[in-house]
């Protein structure tokens, strides 16, 4: 990894944590809007950023979580499962809404293993937190998506990293 990428991923990990504190109250319950995860749209431009997110995740869960360890398997299992799936799913999908738009039902997809920590950890009924969390992930994935989409044409984030 060389020295751009590497800083480019630790700004990523940075705003990632900076965003996830701020909304920090709507992030970690059964009911997540966790802003940040739009960033997770940078996969669809450069498979690169997958360090910086998977470590955004990692500090945003160790910091404000209150799961604890359950947090750290699961939240940051959910990131690469879904952050994977994108990647190979790119290698056939050129168009990049389209890549986003397979990014968010990867995401919205996968929130399955959110609720089923929150069954663990909270006795939380599994269908209800996996309703709840996935909506939230969902919403704000399409939020996400012009939102990147704008950003990309002023950055470039292909290039970038």
């Amino acid at each position: 990894m060389n020295i751009r990428t590497l800083a480019v991923n630790g700004v990523l990990a940075a705003l990632y944590i900076a965003v996830s504190m701020l909304i920090q109250p709507f992030g970690f319950t059964n009911v997540q809007f966790r802003v940040p995860e739009m960033f997770n749209h940078l996969i669809v431009f450069n498979k690169k950023y997958f360090i910086g997110i998977v470590i955004g995740v990692f500090f945003s869960n160790l910091f404000f979580s209150s799961l604890g360890v359950y947090d750290l398997i699961f939240g940051v299992g959910q990131s690469i499962l879904a952050l994977s799936m994108t990647i190979l799913v790119s290698r056939f999908v050129k168009n990049i809404w389209a890549r986003m738009i397979v990014n968010t039902i990867f995401f919205t997809m996968t929130m399955f293993l959110i609720a089923i920590e929150l069954n663990i950890v909270l006795g939380i009924p599994f269908w209800f937190t996996y309703l709840t969390t996935a909506v939230g992930e969902f919403i704000v994935m399409v939020v996400g998506i012009p939102i990147m989409h704008a950003l990309n044409k002023r950055i470039n984030f292909k290039n970038l990293i």
